[in-house]
């Protein structure tokens, strides 16, 4: 046997994962976050596109969001499901899916459909419920069709401080009502919840909480800083989603999750743009 044999023979096939999720223009969040953390985590990562984010740099950094015509989001989910999906004959089967920025209630729609017929094992849903810059009647209407139609088909949900308050219908000041609210979120949902205080409760520490119905566990690190980063949300439901495919618990993949944002927070990267980006290579 060759060296180049050898090596393939003992070289395992990578689990396959898929974003569903918007482009972001400086490659700090979005599906261009999710990729770089699925490569790290050593899956196979898809992006299908729904959105196109460019800040505008000339109206103080707001979005400017582009919505992908619905027909070829439906076109993406087809090819991608039908090369890798569950029960394709496909050498490495597709059964974990992100949910990142979907942007309109149509395109919730479509997904939402994909997904039900795609019958995944394991859903991880990034609630974004706000995109700067939008019309605030589109953005509520988006954001009731995301916990109409996309949260309950949810198995594990990763909301922050904002999204967490939403969801809930919760006031979270401290520890405790995060604690609350995640698990009201799970009594909504019936998923695994990584409900993320990052900086944004006070103290010295960056502080998130896990709820599956049984375990309630708090996963803290000490805060970089004091503002937060962009691509730290997108990456850490990634890492939960790549951590999923590869077979971790839920309890396990939000631990991992929350250590590889860390290190990528602190190793983060600075442009001319007025925040900054975590970097996935940061626990390298």
């Amino acid at each position: 046997m060759t060296s180049a044999s050898a090596a393939a023979s003992t070289t395992s096939t990578p689990a396959v994962v898929l974003t569903i999720a918007g482009s972001e223009a400086t490659g700090g969040a979005g599906a261009q976050a999710d990729l770089k953390t699925f490569q790290e985590l050593g899956v196979f990562g898809i992006a299908n596109l729904t959105c196109i984010v460019s800040f505008d740099p000339k109206d103080n950094w707001n979005h400017r969001f582009v919505p992908i015509d619905q027909q070829v989001i439906a076109d993406q989910l087809e090819a991608t499901t039908a090369a890798y999906g569950t029960g394709s004959g496909a050498v490495s089967e597709l059964g974990t899916v992100k949910i990142g920025m979907l942007g309109s209630p149509a395109t919730i729609g479509t997904v939402a459909t994909a997904l039900t017929n795609a019958n995944f094992t394991n859903v991880v849903l990034d609630p974004v419920l706000i995109c700067k810059g939008q019309e605030p009647g589109h953005a509520l209407d988006t954001d009731e069709a995301l916990k109409a139609q996309i949260l309950p088909l949810a198995t594990f949900v990763t909301p922050n401080h904002f999204e967490a308050e939403s969801l809930s219908g919760l006031k979270i000041t401290d520890v405790e009502s995060l604690k609350a609210a995640a698990v009201k979120i799970h009594e909504i949902s019936g998923a695994a919840v990584l409900a993320k205080g990052g900086v944004r409760i006070s103290g010295p520490d960056a502080v998130d909480v896990f709820f599956d119905g049984t375990t309630l566990e708090v996963l803290s690190a000490p805060k970089v800083g004091d503002v937060a980063v962009s691509g730290a949300g997108c990456s850490l439901a990634a890492a939960v989603t790549a951590e999923l495919a590869k077979g971790a618990t839920a309890l396990d993949a939000a631990r991992t999750a929350k250590a590889f944002v860390t290190a990528g927070i602190k190793n983060r990267v600075t442009s001319g743009a007025p925040f900054t980006a975590l970097w996935q290579g940061g626990p390298r």
